[in-house]
Order: structure tokens, then C-alpha cells, then sequence
């Protein structure tokens, strides 16, 4: 298995995905073009963050998403871990666990203060590995204010 960065020609596979991810967890229903839009807005500006992804036989089995929240209080960066997907028939194989294991080396590298994600709430299998590889959780509740 390969990790490594993405690249604008990994879209159509981040973009399915996305849709799968979004499917899976939630029930929604996300629109394709809007969503591979998205995933080459991102892929075209770090400043907006990047992908890993992890590969198999130069398939893309795998993915997470950082994006970076500026923290005042520690002089340093947050990575926020988001969009983290494996395809069913790779799930238990380890492959969230390397493409963690990859971040957080970077993160070290870069001087982030630490890694945050939030899931969805009934997302009881994603629960179980975020717990099982280390993350806790923390005393804030979400919000939202639409604009």
C-alpha cells in the first residue's frame, strides 16, 4: 500500500468517494458536479488544504482531507482530518491506520498543535476506529449558522 499526496488527476476517484462517503454515513445525496468542483477547488489551492490518499496497485483505496484552522491560543496551525473514506473491501486492512500514522508524521513535521475531525453522530463504525487509533473526545459542541 502507497500513501501519498494527491493530485489533480486523483479527482474523479475523491470525487466518487465523497458521494459514497456522504451515502453511507448520512443519506445524502450529494450532486457530482458540485462535489468535483469541490474536490478540484481544493486540489488546485493548498491554502485551502489537501489530500492523502492511500493506493493499492495505483488504485486509490483510501482517502482523508485536511483542512487548517489558525489557533491564536497556541501560535500554530490545527489540522482538521475530514472526508476520510476506505472502500468496503479494504476496511480492517489498516489502511485508515496508515493514512493517520502519515498525517500525523507530517503534522509533527509542520508544527501543528494537534489534529481534530468530527463524524457523524450514528456513524458507530466510524466512532469505533477514531477510538481504537487514539482520538478522544473533547468538550465543545458543534454549531452551525447558516449564512
Amino acid at each position: 500500500m502507497k500513501i501519498r499526496t494527491a493530485r489533480l488527476g486523483d479527482a474523479a476517484a475523491i470525487t466518487l468517494q465523497n458521494i459514497l462517503l456522504a451515502k453511507e454515513t448520512e443519506q445524502v445525496i450529494l450532486e457530482p458536479k458540485t462535489i468535483r468542483a469541490g474536490v478540484k477547488a481544493l486540489l488546485t489551492d493548498p491554502i485551502k488544504g489537501f489530500y492523502l490518499v492511500a493506493e493499492e496497485n495505483d488504485v486509490i483505496i483510501g482517502q482523508l482531507m485536511i483542512t487548517v484552522e489558525w489557533s491564536d491560543w497556541r501560535n500554530k496551525p490545527i489540522w482538521w482530518v475530514q472526508s476520510v473514506y476506505v472502500q468496503k473491501e479494504w476496511r480492517r486492512k489498516g489502511v485508515f491506520t496508515r493514512l493517520l500514522q502519515t498525517i500525523r508524521h507530517q503534522a509533527r513535521t509542520q508544527g501543528v498543535a494537534f489534529l481534530r475531525l468530527y463524524t457523524y453522530e450514528r456513524n458507530l463504525p466510524a466512532l469505533r476506529s477514531y477510538q481504537k487509533t487514539g482520538w478522544k473526545s473533547e468538550p465543545y459542541k458543534l454549531l452551525k449558522l447558516p449564512v
